[in-house]
């Protein structure tokens, strides 16, 4: 097995014990625990560089601007996009809701169709579902295969010159899941929709290329990737962009403010209304560096070897069922689980009071939930710092679980 466990030591938060065992830490597709190195990028900020950019004219704001546009670069760099093409905001939610209201509700109408799949977070549901509300335009969505994957057959068959966006998450936060994203755009291409990746699970996982996917536009969150919460990404193609409207107005984002009129910035900026996220900017340039140094293709063999190990050991147990792809090449480290019926909360309480944390309930999911027919499952999720230990205390207390619960 690929060996991070050197790894550990750079994260704090991990030396230390919850409830009187060490911390196993199963949650990173909520979010991911930080490395020593962001959290003194953005504390020797505050202690050094702390002025607001773009704006002042002496050398302290003058050296954060450097730093903050530094970090965009940075950024721009790991998923392979240009600088002018990644505008940060507060998360994946908020780089969709500026897609939805940005793009979406100056180009649908009617007659349009949105086409969604089963697999999406809210996030990227909700503001689409608030968008055709205004617009008219229809919601249409690509179910999962028993085998949860996508069933590409149901989106060639809703795929039409009546879609116009299609939504789809790069990995799926229950299932672990990943989708085919280039395909699906090429086939979107075709008929002349856009494509809007919701990659909050797969850029912390594994490399991610925008050219390569050919998507149109691409949300992630810095917080699920070492970093900072409250900073997050839009990508868009620079035509679009220049094209899109921005969906909050204030400071920082014009080039002139007339009584009756404004007009914009030029991109990025005029999509980051007010004063950015300047330290959790800083804070996810030092994730990025971090996972760069590491190399995403060893996260991703660490995490495809610490998902198989735990998917052998949780198969093995009486009565669990996990929803999810068998195959490990074709998913992540996000794995849904339920045992007999035992509540999920339930098991997340009991694995809590011997210092393991997961995550219990529909996982901002409820459509695929619902059609898993399960109100709410347990997820463990692994990441970099995990080890194969951290799955064997996961198991022992399943199985105690088990024997609380008097399961035969």
């Amino acid at each position: 097995m690929t060996d991070l466990a050197h790894l550990r030591s750079d994260f704090p938060i991990l030396d230390q014990k919850m409830n009187g065992h060490p911390l196993v830490y199963l949650d990173s597709a909520a979010t991911s625990q930080k490395p020593a190195a962001v959290i003194d990028a953005v504390a020797d900020f505050y202690r050094t560089t702390n002025a607001n950019v773009h704006r002042g004219a002496y050398t302290l704001s003058n050296d954060a601007t450097d730093l903050y546009e530094g970090a965009r670069a940075g950024v721009a760099a790991f998923v392979n996009a240009a600088v002018g093409e990644i505008a940060f905001n507060r998360g994946t939610t908020s780089a969709l809701n500026q897609i939805a209201y940005g793009w979406g509700l100056y180009n649908l109408k009617p007659g349009d169709r949105i086409l969604l799949t089963l697999m999406e977070h809210h996030a990227n549901i909700v503001p689409w579902q608030l968008v055709s509300r205004h617009t008219g335009a229809e919601l249409v969505y690509v179910p999962h295969t028993g085998d949860y994957a996508l069933d590409l057959d149901a989106f060639a068959d809703l795929l039409d010159e009546r879609v116009k966006v299609v939504g789809i998450t790069a990995m799926s936060n229950v299932l672990g899941t990943i989708n085919p994203v280039r395909q699906i755009a090429d086939a979107a291409h075709e008929v002349g929709a856009l494509v809007v990746v919701d990659a909050a699970q797969a850029v912390p996982h594994m490399a991610v290329d925008v050219k390569a996917m050919d998507a149109d536009f691409l949300a992630f969150s810095g917080h699920k990737m070492l970093g900072p919460t409250g900073i997050g990404v839009l990508y868009g193609k620079a035509s679009l962009l220049e094209a899109m409207e921005p969906a909050e107005g204030g400071g920082e984002m014009i080039s002139d403010v007339q009584l009756e009129s404004s007009t914009w910035a030029s991109v990025p900026h005029k999509f980051e209304a007010g004063t950015p996220p300047i330290a959790e900017a800083i804070g996810l340039a030092a994730a990025v560096d971090y996972l760069q140094a590491i190399g995403m293709d060893v996260v991703r063999q660490h995490e495809v070897e610490i998902t198989a190990y735990a998917l052998d050991a949780l198969t093995a147990i009486d009565g669990l069922t996990v929803y999810g792809p068998p195959d490990t090449a074709n998913r992540g480290g996000a794995v849904s689980f339920t045992l007999a019926d035992i509540h999920p909360h339930d098991l997340a309480t009991i694995l809590d009071q011997r210092g393991v944390a997961i995550r219990a309930g529909h996982h901002c999911a409820r459509p695929l939930a619902r059609s898993l027919n399960q109100p709410a499952t347990a997820r463990a999720s692994f990441y970099l710092y995990n080890t194969p230990s951290d799955v064997d205390a996961l198991v022992d207390g399943l199985q105690e679980s088990r024997e609380i619960f008097g399961v035969a």
